[in-house]
């Protein structure tokens, strides 16, 4: 046979979820009772497996708040400034947390008017009042509304303000808020200088989320996507983010592994790399980034509205990619995180993926219909959708922020995703809660307790074919 006519025959199936199945095993677990806790990357651990893609038509920051408080974590898309994306991970920051330390804050010589307008553009009731740097009043909108404005800010301040000092617990926060009849408690220093602010607000949302992923001072989790040749502006949302994805089409680049180098020796951030599709991709990636990698993003050319395979012909399917990755690792002795991202519908391709290795999956169909997505919703002949595009689509890239994702300096212009209309699907918990019962239930067919023996799980070849249904009753 010759050498050409071998290439094909010795070629690998490129499997994806519509060829396999998983084979039922021994139920040793009710689905209920099912532990589905898994990992982002190294250092951060997910209470639900489930990540929203980061384009500019699924996460910004009401996507990626609404999902940590699921459980998950959504990653803000960098199709937009620097001052666009850090200004949303903040957002998911101090959407809640026990003490929010970026407090937005004003002095007391500044105008009624522009307290107003502070609170107005940050969403939020007082400020706190500082004078190089100590607390000196509080400015509320009742302030604000019983005042004129041009009033200063320190004429219409509250001046006695009841604070805490640093140290102190949820339980005195919240007996000290109650006690005073207050919504907002500064916390500062012995030398009265502010450190922070605790809102009744915040308190009860912990309460209300207890399945939340949050850091270690109780802020919503949220990561941010990078470009590998923006180095500034990585560096300034590793320090607010709670991990960087080095996001473009194909990781597997001289270019682009070397300018992440400098991404992981500078920043010190949790960085997870992708896309890559191969094992010599993953092999070669972690050869030279080393331990810095902390987490793999796999799948090329399989999502929805990505037509890069379709185009180019070159692509990995999801499924494919995540057992090339699986196998690298396990080649190399070497756990980090695998995400499965790209042409993910059902609870099943989720559950599949960790059969396959995976530890997570990236998601943007199914969470492109949710109310929390950036997309207004649209009502077309009686049914409500949403818009959901393509990075590579010509729509995304006129944005051009981020469009090194699938386009280089040397002039590449050709589209390699599509924007579509994706039916309404209600809010992210609905969402999320779907899928959560579905994995289980897949889990327990498995036989499995948690996502880690899934790896064990059985599959069979399945190519399916379209089931033959007049109607759906």
């Amino acid at each position: 046979m010759g050498k050409f006519k071998d290439k094909y025959y010795s070629a690998p199936p490129a499997f994806n979820f519509e060829d396999v199945m998983l084979l039922p095993g021994l139920a040793k677990t009710e689905p209920k009772n099912i532990d589905i806790t898994s990992r982002f990357s190294k250092g951060i651990k997910l209470k639900v497996p489930l990540i929203s893609s980061p384009m500019d038509s699924v996460t910004e920051s009401s996507m990626a708040v609404a999902i940590a408080r699921e459980g998950g974590i959504g990653v803000i898309h960098r199709n937009c400034s620097l001052e666009e994306e850090l200004a949303m991970v903040k957002s998911v920051k101090r959407a809640e947390s026990f003490i929010i330390r970026d407090v937005v804050t004003i002095g007391k010589t500044a105008k009624v008017s522009e307290a107003d307008e502070l609170m107005q553009k940050h969403g939020i009731s007082g400020l706190p009042v500082v004078d190089s740097g100590k607390l000196i009043g509080i400015i509320t909108g009742r302030d604000v509304r019983s005042n004129e404005p041009g009033s200063t800010v320190e004429e219409a301040m509250t001046k006695d303000v009841i604070s805490a000092s640093e140290g102190i617990t949820e339980a005195e926060a919240i007996s000290l808020l109650k006690q005073h009849r207050i919504e907002k408690l500064p916390v500062v220093d012995s030398k009265g200088n502010l450190k922070g602010l605790i809102t009744y607000k915040d308190v009860t949302l912990r309460d209300t989320y207890k399945n939340a992923l949050r850091d270690e001072e109780g802020r919503l989790r949220v990561a941010a996507a990078v470009s590998p040749f923006d180095l500034e502006r990585a560096k300034v949302l590793a320090k607010h983010a709670d991990a960087l994805i080095v996001d473009v089409a194909h990781f597997h680049n001289n270019a682009v592994i070397e300018a992440t180098k400098k991404i992981i020796v500078a920043t010190g951030a949790e960085v997870i790399i992708g896309n890559l599709g191969t094992i010599n991709g993953v092999r070669e990636s972690i050869d030279r980034l080393g331990d810095g990698v902390a987490g793999l993003r796999m799948g090329i050319g399989s999502g929805s509205i990505c037509i890069t395979s379709d185009v180019t012909k070159a692509g990995s399917p999801t499924l494919f990619a995540v057992s090339q990755a699986a196998d690298a690792l396990d080649e190399i002795g070497m756990k980090i995180p695998i995400i499965a991202d790209g042409g993910i519908r059902t609870a099943g391709d989720v559950a599949l993926a960790f059969a396959f290795g995976a530890s997570a999956a990236m998601l943007g169909y199914g969470f492109a219909g949710c109310d929390e997505s950036p997309a207004p919703k649209i009502s077309l002949d009686g049914k409500y959708y949403k818009i959901h595009r393509g990075m590579g689509s010509a729509a995304a890239k006129a944005k051009r922020a981020a469009v090194d994702r699938y386009a280089d300096s040397g002039g590449k212009n050709v589209d390699e995703g599509i924007e579509i209309l994706v039916p309404y699907r209600g809010s992210v918990s609905e969402v999320v809660n779907w899928y959560v019962a579905g994995i289980r239930a897949a889990m327990g067919y498995a036989g499995v307790s948690n996502i880690p023996e899934m790896a064990d799980a059985k599959v069979a070849q399945h190519h399916e074919k379209p089931k033959d249904v007049i109607k759906k009753l």
